[in-house]
């Protein structure tokens, strides 16, 4: 569950436009990373919406268009999976074995449940790691439906939602991870074929390594960020932080103490932390915490999440400040993007607004006018 923590507007922009910089949305000096190396840095990113995540990497990504964070996927130098929360991330090939063993034992337990309910049991779960095997092994893709098919074939249940939990426990349990999209279809690949070359750790050096990685691509952020963040517990989260800690660079505001890179804490926020960005839905200027109080200001929070369904809706970040949710609707030769502003919108925010527009246009094809509505303030 999210927190909130009572924090002035200076300290709350200082830190948003902090994480924004963190995070690489305000671009600093050196050149843009490419998208696999962006992830990295990011160490995962959220990607339940793979439309939302492709944006969410390209707009950290200058120059980056859809097609490129596609070529990505399909190539296998990001890799889309639940290594935590029982939720879609995207995150480097190399990286997501040892996570899964650090987080997934936890997150397994807690859906027992729920593979209860479908008739997963153990040996059934344990037959559909052996049909996946047989089915995807000597790099075969199968899309979603056609896995569980195969699954159901061989009397694994899928009734239901059956069929999603098996493949949830089977990611979980590193058998299998989204391989390359078959056009608008999510397909299924073995883990370990393809993502070769897994790194090792685990102990306290994967719990130091996940801290420091988290911190980094994220800070400033607490140590209960990481928690929620990263499916530990806040026992495993301090022991990380304590492998990490001496990596790493703290400020105090009021009574808690933000963990980030030494270098952000010397440089400060980029000068385009200022600017106004078009960020997507479920994006990790949001999700990345379990308080986002730094981003969207308490009394928006219901605009974002409207009636706390957990669903998060894009959001227009003006100088560290959510001041806006906006969609979009593509046409042939357009796209149409309309914001609803919580207040009326400045000009500076509206020209910021524009050029966000422009960005997000060229990402889908340079063929594509952006046509935008400013809305009406729904304070």
């Amino acid at each position: 569950m999210a927190t909130t923590t009572t924090l002035s507007r200076r300290d709350a922009v200082r830190l948003s436009r902090l994480r924004l910089t963190a995070q690489k949305v305000a671009p600093g000096a050196g050149p843009a990373l490419t998208p696999s190396a962006l992830v990295r840095h990011l160490f995962a990113l959220q990607a339940q919406d793979l439309a939302a995540a492709t944006w969410a990497v390209a707009v950290r990504s200058p120059g980056t268009t859809e097609t490129d964070v596609g070529e990505a996927l399909r190539e296998g130098s990001i890799v889309r999976s639940w290594p935590m929360r029982g939720t879609l991330h995207l995150v480097a090939p190399e990286d997501l074995d040892w996570m899964l063993r650090l987080t997934a034992p936890r997150t397994i337990a807690s859906a027992a449940p729920r593979f209860a309910e479908t008739g997963l049991t153990a040996r059934m779960l344990d037959l559909a790691a052996h049909v996946a095997h047989d089915r995807l092994a000597g790099g075969r893709a199968l899309t979603r439906a056609e896995l569980v098919a195969a699954l159901a074939e061989a009397g694994v249940p899928t009734a239901g939602q059956g069929g999603y939990h098996c493949l949830w426990f089977l990611a979980h349990s590193r058998v299998i991870c989204a391989g390359p999209p078959s056009g608008k279809q999510q397909t299924f690949v073995l883990l370990d074929e393809w993502a070769q070359n897994p790194r090792r750790i685990e102990g306290d050096e994967a719990l130091g390594e996940m801290a420091a990685r988290y911190f980094v691509g994220h800070g400033p952020a607490t140590v209960r960020d990481f928690a929620w963040w990263a499916s530990l517990t806040l026992a495993q989260a301090r022991r990380g932080l304590a492998v990490a800690e001496a990596g790493l660079a703290s400020i105090t505001v009021g009574d808690t103490v933000y963990y980030l890179s030494p270098e952000l804490l010397d440089s400060g926020p980029a000068p385009s932390a200022s600017g106004v960005f078009l960020l997507p839905s479920f994006d990790e200027m949001l999700l990345g915490y379990q308080d986002r109080s730094a981003t969207v200001p308490p009394e928006h929070l219901t605009s974002v999440v409207p009636g706390k369904n957990g669903l998060f809706l894009p959001v227009i970040v003006a100088g560290g400040t959510t001041v806006a949710t906006w969609r979009r609707t593509i046409a042939r030769d357009h796209v149409d993007i309309t914001a609803a502003p919580f207040t009326t919108m400045s000009s500076t925010v509206k020209r910021g607004y524009e050029r966000g527009a422009r960005a997000y246009a060229r990402y889908l094809g340079a063929s594509l006018m952006p046509s935008v509505d400013y809305g009406v303030a729904t304070p």
